[in-house]
């Protein structure tokens, strides 16, 4: 295999079993060739990047080690197939003159329909009560919609009932407001957090936490959004709160939420990222075994996960490649 040159590009796809891989069309005299591996971890990534003038991925942190020159001394372009880049070290790309690009857009209508789905789950406790339905608690107790009330002893409420507060107005908060409305909810979508300079078409972020009773979290990871939503903000919450997350981990204080949960200041959350991913009982209180009668519904951050999302990916993915190497940037975030 030939090492990247001017005319020669090497593409390294890191998690080339959860990509729709397509054929790149690079003008004359340019050629390139391709690795693929099938999952890369953070701990494998340098040394599979060495070679690599290009390299595309879903996930696993770039970080500034990653992108020094004694590691990835080719490395020109990084394609994160997704909307998310908040793994990638700008700043170290800016001083190399390394270009991101991500594939915007892809996965908003996955990503809405998981956040309603969850929601419903979360509401309705659907998956507890799958649970004890199978292990026969209907038949031992005979009934047990007891076991179902909200802390008031009241039953959930319904579409009609809810105030869906939206916190992140980007395409996939649009999308999630518009489904939460066509089901009947009140919709309010939230300004910014302690915003200086107030929208008039959207309600203050206090009081969207204060008047909803599911909230709807759709932002980027940003030094803003990080712990956005915390202990003060739960405090404020109706007890009848349900938190939908399809954000990005790190945006919900995942300890505060947890403590929220067992002192019944919420109703319940279903979340589908956590702060750190992978995720399991030793790196989530969301997932540690004491937090396992709390109404929590955990996804494996796959909410993108579908066939459309897939044909999308693939042909952004395409387009980055082709398009940069033209000249012509496609979602370049790296600016």
């Amino acid at each position: 295999m030939p090492l990247p040159s001017s005319e020669h590009h090497h593409i390294v796809f890191l998690q080339g079993s959860v990509l729709r891989i397509p054929e790149f069309d690079l003008p004359a005299p340019f050629t390139y060739s391709q690795t693929i591996y099938p999952w890369t971890s953070s701990a494998e990534l340098p040394e599979r990047i060495h070679d690599a003038s290009i390299i595309a991925l879903s996930a696993a942190k770039v970080d500034a080690y990653a992108l020094s020159p004694e590691v990835s001394p080719y490395l020109k372009l990084i394609v994160m197939v997704g909307t998310g880049f908040d793994c990638v070290d700008l700043e170290a790309c800016k001083k190399r003159g390394i270009v991101v690009c991500n594939c915007p857009n892809s996965n908003i209508a996955a990503v809405s329909e998981h956040a309603i789905g969850s929601y419903f789950a979360a509401r309705r406790k659907l998956l507890d009560m799958h649970t004890s339905t199978r292990a026969g608690k209907w038949k031992e107790k005979g009934l047990l919609m007891f076991d179902y009330l909200d802390k008031d002893g009241t039953p959930a409420l319904t579409c009609r009932d809810e105030v869906a507060g939206i916190i992140g107005n980007g395409n996939v908060g649009k999308r999630i407001a518009k489904m939460a409305q066509d089901l009947g909810m009140k919709v309010l979508v939230s300004d910014r957090k302690a915003s200086n300079t107030p929208n008039p078409s959207r309600t203050p972020f206090e009081t969207v936490i204060k008047e909803s009773t599911v909230l709807f979290v759709a932002v980027p990871l940003t030094g803003d959004t990080r712990n956005l939503i915390s202990t003060p903000e739960f405090d404020a919450m109706s007890p009848h709160t349900v938190l939908v997350n399809v954000s990005r981990g790190g945006t919900v204080d995942e300890d505060a939420l947890v403590q929220a949960l067992r002192e019944r200041k919420i109703s319940g959350v279903a979340t589908d990222v956590f702060k750190e991913e992978p995720a399991g009982p030793e790196t989530s209180p969301l997932l540690a075994d004491d937090a396992k009668d709390l109404n929590i519904i955990a996804s494996p951050h796959l909410a993108w996960l579908s066939r459309e999302t897939c044909i999308n990916y693939g042909a952004k993915l395409k387009q980055a490649v082709e398009g940069w190497s033209t000249g012509h940037l496609v979602n370049d975030v790296s600016l």
